[in-house]
Formats: C-alpha cells, sequence, structure tokens
C-alpha cells in the first residue's frame, strides 16, 4: 500500500469484488492507498482478492453477502460507521445478466432476481452510503453500468431495463448531491474480458478484449478526492 497513493487513507465500498472488474478495482484501489470494503457473494473469491491485497501491502474488509439479502444490506450502515467513521468512495459494480430469452417469454422468478440484483440493491445501498459519504470530506460514488442501457437488443431482456433504471436512479441521487460534497457518477466499462461478457456473448474470443485492469484508471479518476466531475456518464471503449 502506497502512502503517497492517490487514495491514501480513503476507505472504499466496492460491490462484485470477487473477481472481474470488481476485484481488479479493489486491488488498483488497495495499491493507491485506501482500505478496501469488498463485498461478494462467492467467500472463497474474496479471501483470493484479499491473499493479493495484501501481498501488495494492503488492507481489506471481506462481507460476504448476496446483495439480494436485503436485510444484511440495510443493517451494514451501523458497523462501517463504528468501525471507520466514514465512507469516502462506493463503488456499485455488482450485476447479474439473468437469462438471454425474449420478454415475453421471461420467467417471473429470474425477472425479479435481475431488479433485486441490479437496481434495488444499489438504491438500498445507496440509502445506506449516502449519510457515511456526507461525513468524507470527499465522498465518492461510482455505479456501474452498460451500452446495453442504450443499445438495447433482442434478448437482452431484463438486464439492458435494469441497466437503464440503474442510470436513471444514479443521476437523480447525483441531482439531489449537487450541492454536497459528495461526487456520484456513472461508468460503462464497454467490452472487457468478465464472465459475465463470456455468457453474454460465447462465441467472442476473450483475448481480444480489454482486461478488468485495463479499467481501472477510469474508476480511480472519479474516486480521487480531486475529481469534480457531478452526474457523469463515463464511456469506456
Amino acid at each position: 500500500m502506497s502512502d503517497n497513493g492517490r487514495l491514501h487513507d480513503r476507505v472504499a465500498l466496492i460491490t462484485g469484488a470477487s473477481r472481474g472488474i470488481g476485484a481488479a478495482v479493489a486491488k488498483r484501489f488497495a495499491a493507491e492507498g485506501a482500505h478496501v470494503i469488498l463485498v461478494a457473494r462467492t467467500v472463497g473469491g474474496l479471501e483470493e482478492v484479499d491473499d493479493e491485497i495484501k501481498a501488495l501491502g494492503g488492507a481489506a474488509t471481506l462481507v460476504p453477502c448476496d446483495l439480494t439479502e436485503f436485510d444484511r444490506l440495510d443493517n451494514l450502515g451501523p458497523p462501517l460507521l463504528e468501525r471507520f467513521g466514514r465512507l469516502d468512495i462506493f463503488v456499485g459494480n455488482a450485476a447479474i445478466l439473468g437469462p438471454m430469452t425474449p420478454l415475453v417469454q421471461y420467467d417471473a422468478k429470474a425477472w425479479s432476481e435481475v431488479f433485486d440484483a441490479n437496481v434495488h440493491a444499489n438504491w438500498r445501498l445507496m440509502r445506506v452510503v449516502e449519510p457515511l459519504l456526507r461525513m468524507s470530506d470527499a465522498g465518492r460514488a461510482i455505479l456501474v453500468t452498460s451500452a446495453a442501457a442504450k443499445n438495447p437488443k433482442a434478448y437482452w431482456g431484463a438486464y439492458a431495463i435494469t441497466k437503464s433504471a440503474l442510470e436513471t436512479m444514479t443521476q437523480v441521487w447525483a441531482a439531489e448531491l449537487v450541492n454536497t460534497s459528495v461526487r456520484v457518477n456513472l461508468l460503462s466499462p464497454g467490452a472487457t474480458r468478465t464472465g459475465m461478457r463470456s455468457a453474454a456473448f460465447p462465441g467472442e474470443d476473450p483475448l481480444t478484449l480489454k482486461t478488468p485492469d485495463a479499467v481501472t484508471d477510469a474508476f480511480l479518476d472519479l474516486a480521487s478526492p480531486d475529481c469534480t466531475r457531478h452526474g457523469e456518464m463515463v464511456e469506456l471503449t
């Protein structure tokens, strides 16, 4: 962990942090001096990321949690406040793809699961983290979206629709925080070599895609105390 990093002594909560983009962001933030709070369902994946962060000299707190366990999310604030006294950075990265199927054939339970993970969980987390971000001298929130929200295609169903909802929800949140020190932005990472991308495009050669590490510069810029962007969409290619 660097004492001279751009995130020195910052506290960052990252969802979907056990693999892919979330894991890459967690390691980058830790390398830049942040204490990272890692939230994900997979304990083994969290422990692997934690080991890599420790090898960098960084520090992490692991929170194994399914984001659809709403009672757990709603009760996350008090222990974070007790331990850290604030939150400087929130990265809402976790999402699920759901079935790639025609809308009218979508299973109702699967539809609800995608909305719960991609929209409702992030709304609940906004309620939890906003008071903590306001306690920071420079609270930063980054919500991860997708080009699927703006370029809807057949069979992308709940995923595309939930990302569109997430974008609107984030922009409303940003508008409500415009007169505070909290900055809220959206980031669309573009085609990246992740498990979700592989599930959505099974015939695609992953070696033609950028790695999760390649998108961490953009996250770092939006998470830094000197970031002035607010209510914006950052789109990577």
